[in-house]
């Protein structure tokens, strides 16, 4: 086997998915610990004396103690190279999360030992396995009071519709969780914690072993005897192939707080997933081991740099080699460019590198030019890869500065959070811009939008709430004048950055009154226009 080679079968690309809350970024720290990525883990919500966590590198991310933006961290494993994607967990930056995990090649879906199966974890999970995914779990909170293990791997498989393999059992929970049983193996490993921040120290103890009732107690330990030969007679057989397809999950318990369990479930989990996936083109499937360097992009990132304030436009390098300074090819925007200062990501920190692998996670300065869905590739192979859709907004808010001299930066701030798939920006044809209608997913991203276009681009704003709910793009080869169309007074026209025009509603019966009254307007519930429009003009 060539280095090449070898170099891509040691990746392992994988989101971490959760609902808010449920000890996600807490678990991408602890990997980052066992990895030597950091001496010592931080918090969600950082006190003066505790670092915060890595993953969480906004201002505001720290203060409210959530994700609210996709980050991506990588770092080196007992000889595996690992691409973290931890996710938003909060329902109102749902796109971004199904954009990252355009990007992964599995998924860890983190669950509540107390509570369970929640609203957005049944969301994300649907949407893995509409990728077609593997999704391991891994049950966290263990060292506080939780629910029974089989009602938790039986409400798995029953509300999200996937069997599951417990790898292994917990032992106790709460003050008395003590460690777990390795299925696999035939080992119990008991935890002996020093603290959260630093890794858990553990003892694997053979179930015959005469010192195990000091160890575990003898009531859990008869306990154990117990659970282990009901999950033997019960519990549905492991089969990888099923796990490779998102039909079974392999379940892991533990506690990410105490480091319990985390160490056992990062090295099971690197052994059973796989290498970087062939990506779906429009040109057939695109093999990883394909000499042929290939990526897309599928996310943008303004302002991570504060001295610099540039953009950063996130790579998932789907094939080949990628070198410094190579030549590529921008399919959407039909031209050859020079792709330098290639840049491996740490969260908000950055280093850059000289060469990259498929399955890897790579930033490139944008200047502008970069949408999310964009595939590059070696000059002379012109494919796209399968487009990443978007969410229709719910909410809608009038947006203008406070102070208009600040205009030329509230455009700028708009057009690049809007680039960055945060938001979406509307306008009235023909108007000027001293407003613009801002569209999202969840009312969340208003405060977010609002926080960084004071703190990023010093623009203070007013918001007034819009009453529409459902967006349309209009498909048609030329524009469409607003007086050729019969519109209700709840029906807005307006177009987007990329200059395609939409039709904004109120309710859905007016879509259908719209729709009767207009027999030429043909409405898609998705649009593409990669026409651009003079915004800043």
């Amino acid at each position: 086997m060539s280095q090449y080679e070898s170099e891509i079968k040691r990746r392992r690309t994988f989101a971490i998915i959760s609902h808010p809350d449920a000890g996600k970024t807490t678990l991408t720290e602890k990997f980052l610990l066992y990895g030597g990525a950091i001496a010592q883990a931080g918090v969600v919500k950082g006190k003066k004396n505790r670092r915060a966590a890595v993953s969480d590198w906004m201002e505001i991310e720290k203060q409210r103690g959530i994700s609210v933006t996709s980050s991506v961290m990588q770092f080196q494993y007992e000889g595996y190279c690992i691409n973290i994607l931890d996710t938003p967990g909060h329902q109102d930056f749902s796109e971004d999360t199904y954009r990252t995990l355009m990007a992964a090649d599995s998924a860890v879906m983190v669950i509540d030992a107390a509570k369970g199966v929640e609203a957005q974890t049944r969301k994300l999970f649907r949407v893995c396995v509409l990728r077609d995914i593997p999704i391991f779990t891994f049950i966290n909170k263990m060292d506080r009071e939780a629910r029974d293990p089989f009602e938790l791997c039986e409400q798995i498989e029953k509300e999200l519709g996937i069997d599951t393999y417990p790898v292994n059992w917990p032992i106790g929970c709460g003050k008395d969780f003590k460690g777990v049983y390795d299925r696999r193996r035939g080992e119990i490993v008991h935890f002996t914690s020093h603290g959260g921040a630093r890794a858990a120290t553990a003892a694997v103890v053979r179930p015959g072993d005469p010192n195990l009732d000091s160890l575990i107690g003898e009531k859990y330990h008869r306990q154990l005897t117990d659970d282990v030969d009901l999950l033997e007679g019960a519990s549905c057989g492991f089969d990888m192939e099923r796990v490779r397809h998102g039909r079974l999950s392999p379940v892991f318990f533990g506690s990410a707080l105490t480091n319990f369990g985390v160490e056992p479930f990062l090295e099971d989990f690197l052994a059973m997933t796989t290498p970087p996936l062939p990506r779906n083109s429009n040109a057939g499937p695109i093999d990883s081991m394909d000499d042929d360097f290939s990526a897309f992009v599928f996310k943008i990132q303004a302002n991570m740099n504060k001295a610099h304030r540039d953009r950063l436009a996130f790579l998932r390098i789907c094939s080949g080699r990628f070198e410094k300074d190579r030549e590529a090819y921008h399919v959407q925007g039909g031209k050859k460019l020079r792709l330098s200062q290639p840049q491996q990501l740490m969260a908000a920190e950055r280093e850059i590198i000289d060469e990259a692998y498929a399955g890897d996670i790579i930033g490139v300065f944008d200047p502008g030019i970069f949408s999310i869905g964009d595939t590059l590739c070696t000059p002379g192979r012109k494919f796209e890869f399968d487009p990443i859709p978007t969410f229709a907004p719910e909410h809608f808010a009038r947006v203008r500065p406070t102070d208009t001299m600040k205009r030329k930066q509230f455009l700028r701030g708009t057009e690049q959070i809007a680039r960055e798939g945060a938001i979406q920006i509307f306008r009235m044809p023909y108007s000027g811009m001293e407003e613009v209608i801002v569209g999202v997913v969840g009312t969340l991203q208003f405060d977010v939008l609002d926080y960084r276009l004071k703190s990023e681009y010093n623009v203070d704003v007013r918001m007034e709430g819009l009453p529409y709910q459902y967006l349309r793009w209009i498909d048609s080869p030329v524009p469409v004048k607003e007086d050729e169309l019969i519109l209700g007074t709840d029906v807005k026209l307006v177009e987007d950055y990329k200059g395609s025009q939409l039709l904004l509603f109120a309710t859905a019966w007016s879509i259908n009154w719209t729709a009767e009254r207009n027999k030429n307007l043909a409405l898609l519930e998705f649009g593409g226009g990669k026409k651009e429009s003079a915004y800043m003009e």
